[in-house]
């Protein structure tokens, strides 16, 4: 039922990969390299703190099935990320800036793990073994205790922390070790990637499915339905199943900010890219790589701040009645006006219901979750806004935005004093 585990083979030859493995880890570089930056809040800071974990490590090295070229896996986009942003912060510094990263690299496969070695010591890294870099050849679950208990050791507040859990499927990861890592380090991370074409394409009324369901952590996700009811009662059957995952994977694990989209494939069937934070920040970040990489990235739901529309069938999520096709929301151009369009038709209900104000941070991060936008894409539509003399914008000081780039989380959001009506 799951995707099969790329193989290394003995003679340690690399594994095989497809382009949708590669466009992932094109998203992990980019999300650390921008997300490390956004640790440093101040010139004066000298040290940043920070343990990255790849659960599901892998053998490292990769030829890719259509150019035949050598790729590097995610152990690689964690350490050359941090290298990346670390020259990144560092420009013009008088004193560097201090990287205290530690990485935890777990790999089950004994052959995957003996090529990630072999990898790891023929790029540079071999001297960094068992200090920074530690490797365990074990499944995951076997770790992730003793790895909590070093986070919370070496990092007593929060917990700082990054954990990439790229199962071959839907079920390595139950939503309680999640919950789990975020009870434990309240600022952690966690980047999932969920099979839901595969579960979609094996799911029945079997036992199977049931016991599945059960093992990741959400067994009443299809609301006491069932796949059977689904398919004869839903246009799209298939929409409707991914919006219950969707709602009750998010909620089992805890997170209270997410994104969660599809990653682009060809023929190898669609699966989620999951980020799961405690910190809107944090969200916004992974939101915006959305937008950066998107030609990675595909979301079947709606562009505003109820990209989901509830459950079931309607007319304005039919495919066929709105000619959006197989295309889906794209996250080009096309899709960022829309974003900003519909975003202008369902903030100002939200700021007029609060009549002395209501920040930009709060408006951003209550609503976020529900929308594939960044904050980019919510302040041009309050610039619109503006514009229009729908809503004010003042800055604490009392001086009022007229920009979508001078917008902070502190200012205030207020109905306009001098509204224009249509009629």
């Amino acid at each position: 039922m799951a995707r099969k585990p790329y193989q290394w083979p003995a003679d340690g030859k690399p594994a095989v990969i497809q382009q949708h493995s590669v466009a992932k880890h094109d998203v992990l570089r980019a999300y650390l390299i921008d997300y490390i930056q956004t640790l440093v809040v101040s010139p004066q800071q000298d040290q940043l703190r920070l343990t990255v974990v790849d659960g599901f490590a892998g053998g490292g090295i990769y030829v890719h099935d259509t150019t035949r070229q050598t790729v590097y896996g995610s152990p690689f986009a964690f350490l050359q990320s941090a290298e990346a942003a670390a020259e990144l912060l560092n420009r013009g510094r008088q004193k560097p800036l201090q990287m205290n990263i530690d990485y935890f690299f777990v790999e089950l496969d004994a052959n995957a793990y003996a090529s990630l070695q072999r990898t790891l010591v023929a790029q540079g890294y071999g001297p960094r073994i068992g200090q920074d870099i530690r490797l365990f050849n074990s499944a995951f679950e076997s770790q992730v205790d003793p790895i909590l208990q070093f986070i919370a050791k070496k990092s007593p507040k929060a917990g700082r922390s990054i954990f990439l859990l790229d199962q071959y499927g839907y079920s390595d990861v139950p939503t309680a070790q999640i919950r789990g890592i975020f009870q434990t380090l309240p600022a952690a991370e966690v980047i999932l990637t969920f099979n839901v074409d595969s579960f979609l394409t094996y799911a029945s009324d079997s036992e199977t499915t049931k016991k599945t369901l059960a093992d990741i952590g959400i067994p009443d996700a299809l609301r006491g339905r069932t796949i059977e009811d689904i398919k004869r009662s839903e246009k799209d059957w298939r929409l409707y199943i991914q919006s219950c995952l969707y709602r009750e994977l998010v909620e089992a694990c805890g997170a209270r900010y997410y994104t969660l989209f599809f990653i682009r494939t060809e023929g190898h069937g669609d699966y989620w890219l999951v980020h799961l934070s405690q910190h809107p920040r944090a969200r916004d970040v992974m939101a915006r790589v959305h937008w950066s990489k998107n030609n990675y990235f595909i979301h079947y739901g709606g562009a505003g701040i109820d990209m989901f529309r509830g459950l079931g069938y309607s007319a304005d999520r039919d495919r066929a009645f709105t000619g959006q096709g197989a295309f889906g929301f794209c996250f080009d151009d096309l899709a960022g006006e829309s974003s900003v369009t519909t975003l202008m038709e369902q903030l100002p209900p939200l700021i007029y219901a609060h009549d002395d104000g209501l920040s930009f941070g709060e408006l951003f991060a209550t609503t976020c979750n529900l929308s594939p936008a960044d904050s980019v894409r919510y302040k041009e539509a309050l610039e619109r806004l503006v514009q229009h003399k729908e809503i004010d914008i003042v800055g604490q000081d009392g001086a009022r935005r007229l920009k979508a780039s001078t917008i902070t989380d502190k200012d205030q959001l207020l109905p306009a004093t001098q509204k224009t009506f249509g009629f």
